[in-house]
């Protein structure tokens, strides 16, 4: 692996409209007709600099607009090399890796536009697929989700850098915060937080896949904690430093039938995979001309027992 100089040029332009092909899908084409790239890959990703200036790194939910900065850090993009998950899905669970694969799940939602029938058709979905999947699970809290597409106009785009969503604090806060009068008996015992994402795309998944590290290969020492700011409280993330010993996987043409369980905390210690998963969107420099652009829901959950 070595230091990328600078930031990433797509070789390819990713379309936002879905223009149907005669062609007919198949394993290794999208309805598009496109080549769907499988196998290793290696690729550009951003990992964590610290800010210039020696200050605590930050970063605000909402842009600041008084014209300081969304984020006070900056960016180390490294070459990496990312296994394909395809075929090899079995070989990683949620205690030893902090990700999990899941495929042939139904949905009964298929638009993804009205907030009010997310929450009404799939939260359900999803809250039984985690007590149902999850080993120990006795409680599910489904506490948010966000939407991106791979187009201008969209309120959020695929995120481009290595990061994990919640840190041993922020996980303890989000269980305070979303059920006050339980936290003290609930923190007692074993909980999880716990991102379920999943392509939204007509047929797989072409540009910006989404890439995991094995939460086995990551130090402790590789995490730096990030203020993550919102306009009413403060909470926290942590960014990733590159590491060599760092082992990162994709999943090669993911469909709308297919799950990635994304570990973002894990209370119990004893762990193999250590509770937590690295994760970013990247741009794989196979994907096609004109391939149609990612989009994907990732719904959290706070998982108890």
């Amino acid at each position: 692996m070595t230091t990328a100089a600078s930031l990433p040029t797509p070789a390819h332009q990713l379309s936002t409209t879905s223009t149907p092909s005669t062609t007919t899908p198949s394993n290794d084409r999208n309805f598009q007709g496109l080549p769907i790239p499988r196998g290793p890959v290696t690729a550009s990703l951003s990992f964590y600099a610290p800010p210039e200036d020696g200050s605590r790194p930050h970063n605000y939910v909402e842009p600041p607009t008084d014209g300081r900065p969304q984020r006070n850090f900056g960016s180390a993009w490294h070459s990496v090399t990312l296994s394909d998950l395809r075929g090899q899905e079995t070989n990683f669970n949620l205690d030893d890796n902090a990700f999990d694969t899941l495929s042939n799940i139904p949905s009964a939602e298929h638009d993804f536009t009205s907030e009010s029938r997310i929450k009404e058709v799939y939260y359900p979905e999803v809250e039984a697929l985690l007590l149902d999947r999850i080993p120990g699970a006795k409680r599910v809290l489904l506490f948010d989700h966000t939407i991106r597409r791979s187009n201008p106009d969209a309120p959020r785009a695929p995120v481009t850098r290595v990061h994990i969503d919640q840190t041993p604090s922020s996980a303890a806060a989000r269980v305070r915060h979303h059920l006050p009068l339980e936290a003290d008996t609930l923190l007692q015992g074993r909980y999880r937080i716990i991102n379920v994402w999943r392509p939204l795309n007509r047929g797989p998944v072409m540009g910006h896949p989404l890439a995991v590290a094995d939460s086995a290969t990551v130090r402790d020492e590789d995490l730096v904690g990030v203020e993550h700011r919102y306009p009413d409280r403060v909470g926290e993330t942590a960014a990733v430093q590159f590491d060599e010993g760092q082992r990162w996987y994709y999943w090669s043409g993911m469909t709308g039938d297919e799950r990635l369980l994304l570990k973002c905390f894990d209370s119990d210690e004893g762990v193999g995979g250590r509770g937590r998963v690295p994760h970013t969107a990247f741009v794989d420099p196979r994907t096609p001309e004109g391939a149609v652009g990612r989009e994907s829901i990732e719904v959290r959950a706070l998982v108890f027992g």
